[in-house]
């Protein structure tokens, strides 16, 4: 081969090594598997849903969460209709936060009928999760109370596994204030439900509001935390109050299958936030989802 063809060859050939690595720096990075729950921009949903589930497609979110459910719709949609409306707009409707208080013996046939209404018409829509987001005063005055709770939602948890859902209990911080014979409501909550029934939703943000380390609770009980609300103060990422990097490291041991963004107080407009949330998520690269 002559000599000046070969440095023609060479000079095309690091050229191309050039641009390809120029190319790849940048690429924008990838995008994570991360829903968000529409309660971040329930102001947004009650205005206009359809307009507001297209921005959040159109942020890079990847699925939804419900906080709308009532009398078998979604947003005073039909199930598959707002299943559509989010697939529509490259979104997955995989969960959703509805609940009824525990019953007594007269209210327990009527509170369970609304159950089997509710399950199908998530069954309907698709759904792999229910959560619970709350519970009344019944489970934090007395151990009898919790344990009353606590069946309950084994109850439920058996009806959603018949339809092929998940049901699961989010957190607020009063789980882990509130102490019963000297160990925190939370504590017995894990407990004394069944893990093939329920399942927890971890919010990030209430547990250490709460006073408590989640990855303490990810080495004391895992596998039980299928599901996390990933929550800052405001902006996700934005406090600095949140070990996030910890927490993801022990991802694995907490049994987490879905991240789901949560913001409810605001810098900027919900929408904004929720945009520049995911943008920390999608970004950080200990954060794998």
């Amino acid at each position: 081969m002559k000599k000046n063809q070969f440095k023609w060859i060479l000079l095309i050939f690091v050229t191309g090594i050039l641009a390809t690595s120029i190319f790849s720096c940048q690429q924008a990075p990838k995008e994570k598997f991360i829903g968000l729950q529409l309660y971040s921009v329930r102001v947004d949903m009650n205005e206009d849903a359809k307009a507001t589930v297209a921005a959040v497609g159109e942020m890079g979110y990847k699925f939804v969460e419900a906080a709308g459910y009532g009398d078998g719709q979604f947003y005073g949609m039909q199930p598959v209709e707002f299943k559509d409306l989010c697939e529509a707009n490259g979104l997955k409707f995989l969960g959703s936060h509805t609940g009824m208080d525990v019953p007594n013996d007269t209210t327990w046939d009527s509170t369970m009928a609304w159950w089997d209404a509710c399950i199908d018409a998530h069954a309907v829509a698709g759904v792999k999760w229910i959560v619970m987001p709350w519970m009344g005063r019944t489970g934090y005055e007395s151990i009898e109370g919790l344990r009353r709770y606590c069946a309950y939602f084994n109850t439920v948890g058996e009806k959603c596994n018949a339809k092929g859902i998940r049901f699961g209990y989010h957190n607020h911080a009063n789980e882990f204030t509130t102490e019963l014979e000297g160990k925190p409501v939370y504590d017995w909550m894990l407990e004394l439900t069944d893990a093939d029934k329920v399942m927890f939703q971890l919010d990030l943000y209430w547990i250490i509001e709460g006073g408590k380390n989640p990855v303490d609770y990810f080495n004391a009980y895992p596998g039980r935390f299928e599901n996390w609300h990933i929550k800052d103060k405001e902006e996700v990422g934005a406090s600095g109050m949140i070990d996030f990097e910890a927490i993801f490291a022990a991802k694995e041991k907490a049994g987490v299958e879905y991240g789901v963004v949560e913001v409810e107080e605001y810098n900027f407009e919900p929408l904004e936030s929720c945009k520049m949330s995911l943008e920390f998520l999608n970004t950080t690269d200990y954060i794998k989802l």
